[in-house]
């Protein structure tokens, strides 16, 4: 099962470390690049047109290409027609729409930047539709008005890490109702604010050293935050209401020893109301006979542990929770990608070092996209990146009955 080869479904010019698949549009958006060093590897937003060739395949071709300057994306958040993108200590925001050529040069006509509150807004850096990417046909001269195109604008940055030394965002997300925009990084606080608006609504030491992972449920009733300290915290507001402790259940583990690395809040298929959390573990070191990593799940209202399960000695290092709460993704250190049931925290699917080194990022399709079943006659698919510039797409079958 682990022998299998997944080929590429696309393939960067630069190190992928982000992807994130918008529904309303049916866009896959992924980012990276090689940073400020002068190696002329680019920084730049990808987009990319997804389709399913018969029923079980699919092909990816870019629509669009946006560049980043002399910053490369390193985690991402995307909302309705807007991308929030980590690049070093600052929250990069961008608006992007499917447009028609003659829409997108209309856009670029407006004014200056101007300064709001904490937040830097910058209009009129809208890129034209095609440019520095590649449009459908490869000629912007035989192209008509009409021919349908991506149109992103950088909008507006926040700070959203003031660490002295080296200042990283290590993690942006938009609450489920688009209201807030969260952020962590190395200086361990978190950021939150109020969207649109930007707004800032707290800013809290959360943890020692660097912010690893963060989500919060629907409501915004929790924020759960992980980070390097060991600690996985519960928040109301900027309160810390509760800490975690996966290890309580598991007699034979000492508080040190693991170290939380993702957290994710997912729903629970056929129960409306029901809530719950994954949570990863991984070993705080190295061993020469390396120890499993660990899955818990959690109750995600009472927030009280309900099964842990060893998940491979390879480190984890993403996580992601299908749509509908059924399935959930990992990557790791060493390129392999995993999918695992939620509900028994089996595993369902292996590829050994699919990519050729860490897996930065993991999506999984949604269940329909702009109204369509995108997924075809799968059970599930999900899509990863990796630092090898690799864009893979997993998919499981659907069984027969």
């Amino acid at each position: 099962m682990g022998k299998k080869k997944v080929p590429d479904l696309y393939r960067a010019p630069f190190p992928l470390y982000s992807v994130k698949v918008d529904p309303d549009t049916g866009l896959v958006i992924i980012a990276g690049g090689g940073g400020a060093s002068k190696t002329g590897i680019k920084n730049a937003v990808h987009f990319l047109d997804l389709q399913l060739v018969g029923e079980y395949q699919h092909s990816a071709s870019l629509l669009h290409s946006h560049d980043t300057d002399t910053r490369a994306t390193m985690n991402m958040a995307v909302g309705k027609g807007v991308i929030a993108a980590g690049q070093d200590g600052t929250c990069c925001l961008m608006q992007f729409k499917q447009c028609t050529q003659k829409e997108a040069k209309d856009a670029n006509k407006d004014g200056k930047s101007k300064q709001q509150g904490n937040a830097r807004l910058r209009a009129g850096k809208g890129d034209k539709c095609g440019q520095d990417g590649v449009t459908p046909s490869g000629n912007m001269s035989d192209m008509k008005d009409e021919t349908i195109h991506i149109s992103v604008t950088a909008s507006a940055e926040v700070q959203s890490d003031l660490n002295p030394q080296d200042p990283l965002q290590k993690v942006v997300r938009f609450s489920p109702d688009q209201s807030l925009l969260l952020t962590g990084g190395t200086d361990g606080h978190i950021r939150v604010w109020e969207f649109p608006s930007l707004k800032k609504k707290f800013d809290f030491k959360a943890h020692e050293g660097e912010i690893e992972d963060l989500d919060i449920s629907p409501g915004n009733k929790h924020l759960v935050t992980v980070g390097r300290d060991f600690a996985c915290s519960v928040w109301s507001g900027n309160q810390l209401s509760m800490s975690l402790k996966w290890h309580e259940t598991m007699s034979q583990i000492d508080e040190k020893t693991y170290r939380y690395l993702a957290c994710r809040f997912g729903k629970v298929e056929d129960q409306k109301d029901a809530l719950r959390l994954y949570t990863v573990q991984i070993p705080h070191k190295r061993d020469r006979k390396p120890p499993p990593c660990y899955l818990t799940k959690w109750d995600g209202r009472s927030l009280l542990a309900m099964l842990t399960a060893p998940c491979g000695t390879e480190v984890i290092s993403s996580l992601a929770v299908s749509d509908s709460g059924t399935f959930l993704g990992l990557g790791t250190v060493t390129g392999s990608v995993a999918i695992y049931i939620a509900f028994s925290l089996q595993r369902l699917y292996y590829v050994h070092e699919s990519h050729g080194i860490v897996v930065t990022d993991l999506a999984f399709l949604p269940h329909s996209m702009k109204g369509k079943n995108i997924k075809g006659n799968n059970e599930t698919a999900l899509l990863s990146v990796a630092v090898d510039s690799r864009c893979q797409l997993h998919r499981v079958a659907r069984r027969r009955r």
